[in-house]
């Protein structure tokens, strides 16, 4: 039997502007100089400035005593006078009609993967979990996050819900990008996403997919007799299997990486010491600006008073609409961009203090600085992603900043970076002919205080690619 019945559900959907800002967050300055040109190309209101006036620190947003400037004002407010476009309550003024951006030799890595997930036909909902994966991507090209968590921050900040089972065809379908085997949680899974992603022999890709999914513990302890007894292989055709695995890239973004974005690194902000407390600015200070081009609005005023007087002045009007809308909304997006920038930060810089001073980092998690500033964990880990500021310290990612803790026997909380520096130096200078274990480097640092396990010494190991002691022993 049918039967009617209302339910009262409340949601919240982001809007096209939230979806650009959020895009524009995530990008460097250099990726945000090829941005802004491709919208000077597309859209005429907007212009770039040659000529531009030189004030003293027009663009600090943080002066020596650390204080936000609020005294930049936006100067075209003549032309948003029209109450039936620009009612928009979700419409944040700008305080600048310019941006300085920094020019741009080539598109970082994350900017090359972007391309790929955009020309997708999938859901907007899709998009924004593949833009949160290729945003946790570490060093060699892993997801630095387990994807439960990012679902999690996805429909706690932003209201996006996707399914895990949705969420597992995303990822696979990100690991076929290029490079093949980007975002894999694991080696084992790097490996078979390149043997599925690759053109081999189907039949010695099968066997390898084989190998791996079955022998994969023997095959890294180089049990090869152990594996071809078990798969009832031929010695011929075992080695070719073993030569097509290690024909693989167990590092899809490590060289990457580096030739994209490392060789070419332009601080995003420069952080100095000044009167005891921290000056922060965007380096962009130099360049050429863009703003809204006078003629283009002049026209548009024009054409505002006769837009119902003929068809083409019409056409016009309603072009010039559209676009000084387009300008305007992604002038208040590069404006709202950096000044969440510079909030982010200051914060860094606040909760980092000893770093920057003495080169003493402390434990820091997104979520401080998000409960900090009052934004979501995700604004953050855009923000941080792909980021370097430069400071007396040198130039290091915002990333870096970020760890967990460990207390010590005193009640301090020592940075995981830290202690992996611990064992790194602890592994350098052990015996070679009997190189420390795992339990037995836990036991040297719970001797200095440090309350560790076993499991956490190996999983700090092996981020650091520090084979386990038998592999290391020497005669």
């Amino acid at each position: 039997m049918l039967s009617i019945q209302q339910k009262l559900t409340q949601t919240q959907k982001l809007t096209p502007q939230q979806i650009q800002y959020q895009k524009l967050l995530q990008l460097n300055n250099l990726a945000l100089e090829q941005r802004i040109k491709e919208e000077l190309e597309l859209n005429p209101l907007l212009e770039e400035e040659m000529d531009l006036k030189t004030a003293e620190d027009d663009d600090d947003r943080y002066d020596e005593d650390d204080s936000f400037d609020e005294d930049a004002e936006f100067t075209v407010e003549d032309y948003m006078n029209d109450e039936e476009y620009f009612d928009d309550p979700s419409y944040k003024d700008h305080r600048e009609d310019s941006y300085r951006p920094i020019a741009k030799a080539r598109e970082s890595f994350s900017e090359h993967l972007l391309q790929q997930l955009y020309l997708l036909e999938i859901p907007q909902e899709h998009i924004m979990l593949g833009e949160e994966i290729i945003g946790n991507l570490d060093s060699d090209g892993y997801l630095g996050r387990n994807l439960d968590e990012i679902l999690n921050d996805l429909e706690t900040f932003q209201h996006v819900k996707v399914s895990p089972e949705d969420a597992e065809t995303v990822l696979k379908t990100i690991q076929t990008f290029d490079p093949p085997g980007i975002a894999s949680r694991n080696l084992r899974e790097c490996l078979i996403a390149q043997l599925h992603a690759l053109s081999y022999d189907p039949y010695y890709s099968y066997l390898a997919e084989l190998l791996l999914n079955d022998h994969y513990d023997s095959f890294l302890k180089k049990h090869y007799n152990k594996i071809r007894e078990a798969m009832n292989l031929s010695e011929d055709t075992f080695h070719s299997v073993i030569q097509l695995i290690t024909k693989l890239n167990p590092k899809p973004g490590f060289g990457k990486i580096e030739n994209y974005e490392l060789n070419q690194i332009t601080p995003d902000f420069i952080l100095e010491e000044v009167d005891g407390g921290f000056r922060i600015t965007l380096n962009d200070r130099s360049l050429p600006t863009v703003t809204l081009s006078k003629t283009y609005l002049d026209m548009f005023t024009e054409n505002k008073a006769h837009r119902n007087s003929s068809e083409r002045e019409k056409a016009t009007y309603k072009f010039l609409r559209e676009k000084f809308e387009s300008a305007r909304w992604f002038l208040a997006c590069i404006e709202q961009r950096r000044d969440t920038m510079l909030k982010v930060m200051q914060s860094i810089a606040e909760y980092q203090q000893e770093f920057f001073r003495k080169g003493l980092i402390k434990p820091l998690r997104y979520k401080d600085v998000a409960g900090d500033i009052n934004m979501d964990i995700s604004t953050i880990s855009r923000v941080v992603n792909g980021k370097f500021v430069q400071s007396r310290q040198g130039i290091h990612e915002l990333k870096y900043f970020f760890s967990e803790g460990i207390m010590t026997d005193d009640g301090e909380e020592v940075s995981n970076k830290e202690i992996k520096e611990q064992i790194k130096n602890l592994i350098e200078a052990e015996d070679k002919s009997a190189p420390l274990s795992d339990d037995r480097l836990a036991d040297i640092l719970k001797q200095e205080g440090i309350q560790i396990a076993r499991r956490t010494v190996t999983k700090y190991r092996e981020a650091m690619k520090v084979p386990v002691a038998r592999f290391r022993k020497e005669a």
